[in-house]
Formats: structure tokens, C-alpha cells, sequence
């Protein structure tokens, strides 16, 4: 078996200009992507990573301040730890339910006949798009008598005056965090389906043989190291939504919440920016940044074997 050699940086150089060249159409057909991506993602974080070290309040040229923002966040902000284990809380429970979720959804559905699957897939996908989706959970836990959920708790004589479930913070966060298990049925559940309708079906018959003889079997020894792409792929998008719950918190308990009880860290970044700290703001986003490609390597590692 030939020696790999450690290539020199001039043969290394040299090596990926070869490949370049060689593939260049496929340089120029990746090249829109690329540019709005720097664009739109690469140079925004950068400019921010950068911002988190100047006093930026939009009004005046920024100043460097140093690590003063970062130390302001972990000494001095009260707000903070509570963003931050909200925000924890968030991604630790909700993140790993809609992924969980979507997988054993997607399963179902794939084992449906087409047109039933089609249907099924609709109305599992259609929560995430929904417009109407804030509206009918903030009927339900309307904190007055007209609430569907204190209307039915007071007719069967459950409680005798309705509940402030949105406000009260023993109830709001675990409500929230409901409603965002049920909107996360979204991208993930899709591209579930699609890698359960990609796994080549001669594998099942291969695993028969091989002493495959339930759906389980299959599912853990046939399906799911067959979907790599799929799983990372979904995993990547509950953790981005999980760890950027936000706008459905401001949605139902407001911002700022009772005694922040269902603050996180981007309704911390909300409010901070709405004081013109942008700085301040940048350090919180770099925080929130870091933890997400931190969670972002640790599912990598998890899903290493499918991959």
C-alpha cells in the first residue's frame, strides 16, 4: 500500500491551483452563492465580532473599549443569567423533542401511501408556515375567562378564577416552549422525508437476509445510517432555531416578560439594541455565535458514525 507524503506548502499551493483550474465551472456556478453569503452572513458576523469591542451607538463613530462589554455581561448584567439559562433550557429540552419529533413524524408518514403521505405532509409542514399559528395558541392560553384552556379548567370546576398563563412565570415558559415544539415542525420533518424516500430499498432486503426482522431493526441499523446528510441537516436547523427562540417569547409574554421570566438571549439582544448599545448588543450576538457552533461540533460528534 503506497506511503502518503506530507506534501510542502508550495506543492500544497501549487495542488489547489491544479484543482481549481481544472474545475473551474463549478467555481463559476458556486460563485452567486458564495458572494451573497459573504455578503449577507460572513461579513455581518465579522463586522458584529468586531463591534463587540467598541462603545457603537449609531450615533457617534465607535470607540474600542476592549473586553469592557464582555465583562459588563458576565459581572454586572442581572438580565443575562436568566437569558442564558432560558435560552439553555430552550435548546437543551426543545431542540432535541422537535428533532425526535420530526424523525418518528417523518417515519409515519413515510410508511403511508402516497397520496395519504402527501396529504399527512401537508398538515404536519402546514404549523410552521402558518400565519395564524400565534393567534390560535394565544387563544387557547388567553389569561381571561375566554381563554379556551381556563374556559374548559373552570367548567369541569378545576379552578375557580382563570389563569394568567402568559404572564405568570411558572406557566410562560413552558408554554412557549409548546407552542415552539409544535412550529418546529417545519424544514426538518421535510428533509426527513425526503432521506426516508431516498434510502435505496435493496438494503431491506440485503438486512432480511442478514437477520433484519423488524421495523426497528431497520430503522436503527438500515434507515438512519442512510440518511446522514438528512440528520445533520435537521439538526443544524432545530439547534439555529432553538438557540434563536425570540420572537415567538416577545409573541406571548411580551418583552420584557414578568421578572424576565421568559427572557432569552436574542429578546436580550432586542432590548439592549433598543437602547442603542450596539456594542453592548454585538457582545451578546458573539456569545450566542460561539454557543452555537459549539452545539454545532457537539451534534457533528453525535452524528460522526452516520456521516
Amino acid at each position: 500500500m503506497p506511503v502518503k507524503r506530507k506534501l510542502k506548502p508550495k506543492e500544497y499551493i501549487k495542488l489547489q491551483g491544479t484543482l481549481v483550474a481544472r474545475n473551474w465551472d463549478k467555481y463559476v456556478m458556486l460563485a452567486p452563492f458564495f458572494i451573497i453569503f459573504t455578503i449577507f452572513t460572513v461579513i455581518p458576523v465579522a463586522a458584529a465580532i468586531i463591534l463587540s469591542f467598541t462603545n457603537y451607538n449609531m450615533v457617534q463613530s465607535p470607540g474600542g473599549v476592549g473586553f469592557d462589554n464582555y465583562i459588563r455581561l458576565l459581572l454586572s448584567d442581572t438580565i443575562f443569567p436568566k437569558a442564558i439559562k432560558n435560552t439553555l433550557v430552550f435548546a437543551v429540552i426543545t431542540g432535541p423533542l422537535s428533532y425526535f419529533a420530526c424523525l418518528m413524524l417523518a417515519w409515519f408518514v413515510n410508511e403511508l401511501g402516497p397520496k395519504l403521505r402527501t396529504l399527512m405532509t401537508l398538515m404536519f409542514y402546514a404549523p410552521s408556515i402558518s400565519g395564524s399559528l400565534y393567534m390560535i395558541w394565544s387563544l387557547i392560553f388567553s389569561g381571561d375567562m375566554y381563554g379556551w384552556a381556563n374556559g374548559i379548567l373552570m367548567s369541569w370546576g378545576l379552578i375557580d378564577e382563570p389563569i394568567l398563563w402568559l404572564s405568570d412565570p411558572q406557566y410562560n415558559l413552558t408554554i412557549i416552549m409548546v407552542v415552539q415544539v409544535w412550529a418546529s415542525l417545519g424544514t426538518g420533518f421535510l428533509a426527513f422525508v425526503a432521506g426516508f424516500q431516498n434510502v435505496d430499498t435493496s438494503l431491506y432486503e440485503a438486512g432480511a437476509v442478514d437477520g433484519v426482522s423488524n421495523r426497528w431493526q431497520e430503522l436503527l441499523h438500515i434507515t438512519l445510517p442512510s440518511m446522514g446528510p438528512q440528520l445533520l441537516f435537521g439538526a443544524v436547523m432545530q439547534i439555529a432555531s432553538s438557540f434563536a427562540a425570540g420572537d415567538i417569547c416577545v409573541a406571548f409574554a411580551g418583552n420584557p416578560s414578568t421578572d424576565y421570566s421568559a427572557a432569552t438571549i436574542l429578546t436580550h439582544i432586542y432590548d439592549v439594541s433598543g437602547r442603542y448599545e450596539m456594542g453592548y448588543a454585538c457582545a451578546i450576538s458573539t456569545v450566542l455565535f460561539v454557543l452555537m457552533i459549539f452545539a454545532n461540533v457537539g451534534v457533528r460528534k453525535v452524528l460522526q458514525k452516520y456521516l
